[in-house]
């Protein structure tokens, strides 16, 4: 992160905000879109030279103040605020504080796995800051059917949509998926930009994935809480579903589980589903815990 980073995210949130917008007027020909630096400085109440220094990436010993005046001015929604916030925070840290090899989370405790177990209707996983997924029940195993198996865990979920060409099969709207889960990364980064092996995968992904560099790029933000999913499921077909977001901060993991409507299609095709799952699980178990039969001749 460092300077670089508060540069290129207040210069991208300048771009965005037009003087109508501001309720400025626009005098005069602009070169590039959006406000000038010395009308997001009128309208945050602080000198033109001071907020060029900001924007130059000096944010350390900013106060709070300033930075909801900041935030104000360049209309930041709640996740933009908030990385900004992560970027002061970060530029205020001790000198000493380097980019470290922070061990990911990748254990679950057997009381969450037990928890995430038990919810038998509802498919549900648990991942990591990282996006690393680390647990999944048996229905969102059979609805990630074809992605994931419990063998693969963990399961980075960036590398497989940015990496693996089935993704755009899998989420119908992958161009929505791909857009939020950059956003959700650039978020951790702000908040954690001394977490080596984040600062690895995205490293990766960048140098692998020219749409990931692209979106990257853009220093767009985003908390994810819920969100509305197309997937393409081998078993039920295209399924749409709500995905809601449980922070663990104890642990250091977030639960995702899917939801669907009381009385739709989706509904019907989760128990479909849950059906078909039990099944096979079943049969799994049987055929592993049989006796293996030998025939004897003679």
């Amino acid at each position: 992160m460092g300077r670089q980073a508060v540069h290129e995210f207040l210069a991208s949130r300048r771009a965005k905000i037009t003087p109508e917008r501001a309720g400025m007027p626009a005098i005069g020909k602009r070169r590039v879109p959006g406000l000038r630096r010395e009308e997001v400085a009128s309208l945050a109440g602080v000198s033109f030279d001071y907020y060029a220094r900001l924007e130059r990436g000096y944010l350390s010993g900013v106060s709070d103040s300033v930075l909801e005046a900041l935030a104000r001015a360049l209309q930041l929604d709640e996740a933009e605020r908030q990385h900004l916030f992560d970027l002061a925070r970060s530029a205020s840290a001790p000198a000493s504080r380097a980019p470290r090899a922070k061990p990911a989370v990748i254990r679950v405790r057997p009381a969450l796995l037990g928890i995430l177990n038990g919810m038998t209707g509802t498919p549900a996983y648990l991942r990591n800051a990282r996006l690393d997924l680390l647990a999944a029940n048996d229905l969102c195993l059979a609805l990630f059917d074809g992605v994931l198996t419990r063998d693969a865990l963990p399961f980075n979920l960036a590398r497989f949509v940015f990496l693996d060409p089935y993704a755009k099969a899998f989420y119908l709207d992958w161009d929505t998926i791909a857009r939020d889960m950059v956003a959700s990364l650039r978020s951790q980064a702000g908040r954690d930009p001394s977490d080596r092996g984040l600062s690895d995968l995205i490293g990766e992904l960048t140098t692998r994935s020219d749409a990931f560099a692209v979106l990257w790029a853009r220093h767009d933000v985003r908390l994810h809480r819920t969100a509305r999913k197309r997937l393409a499921n081998r078993i039920v077909g295209e399924i749409e579903l709500t995905g809601d977001a449980l922070e663990l901060p104890g642990d250091g993991l977030t639960m995702i589980a899917y939801s669907a409507g009381p009385g739709t299609q989706a509904e019907d095709q989760l128990n479909l589903l849950a059906a078909w799952s039990a099944t096979a699980h079943a049969s799994e178990t049987k055929r592993t815990t049989d006796p293996v039969r030998v025939d004897k001749k003679g």
